[in-house]
């Protein structure tokens, strides 16, 4: 399996856990996020699909870091809408692992580069997958800031005798 093969399978492989975690959730503007999310790498497999048939490639920056920021206010503005929200964070913890992993994927074919293009390329992709990363890591950190809030608020009054 070549380069361009492994890439567009862990492309597939994101995309896959996006639209589970899109289908999971029953708050609406996560599943914005997630099929937003989902769409990115299936962008991502198809340019690099067409680089390795030998097309040019062009990348747009991807709206998603936007979008989430919207819906987290949203979320924010509407605490209502807390109810539905899922705490099982392993889907979420599997994409933080799968875009971390992408991260390094691309940050080290950029070292390993043949030519300015594909080093560009690669690290164009390496940050949209940063991008990625830090939107599912800021979702579980907003999942989980009820719960850890209160653990801080039950030790808090512990001091030093």
């Amino acid at each position: 399996m070549d380069v361009f093969d492994f890439a567009m399978k862990m492309e597939l492989q994101g995309k896959a856990c996006y639209e589970t975690l899109a289908a999971s959730t029953q708050i609406a503007g996560l599943r914005t996020v997630f099929t937003g999310l989902a769409a990115d790498e299936q962008k991502h497999y198809d340019m690099l699909r067409g680089i390795k048939e030998g097309k040019e490639w062009t990348m747009t920056d991807s709206p998603m870091l936007g979008r989430t920021k919207t819906v987290f206010a949203e979320l924010l503005s509407d605490k209502e809408r807390f109810v539905g929200l899922k705490e099982d964070l392993d889907g979420y913890r599997l994409g933080l692992r799968m875009e971390a992993d992408s991260v390094r994927l691309y940050e080290d074919l950029a070292k390993k580069g043949d030519t300015p293009e594909m080093v560009q390329l690669y690290l164009k992709l390496a940050n949209e997958e940063k991008n990625h990363f830090n939107i599912i890591e800021n979702i579980c950190d907003f999942l989980m800031r009820p719960k850890y809030y209160l653990e801080w608020q039950e030790f808090s009054n512990l001091h030093e005798l």
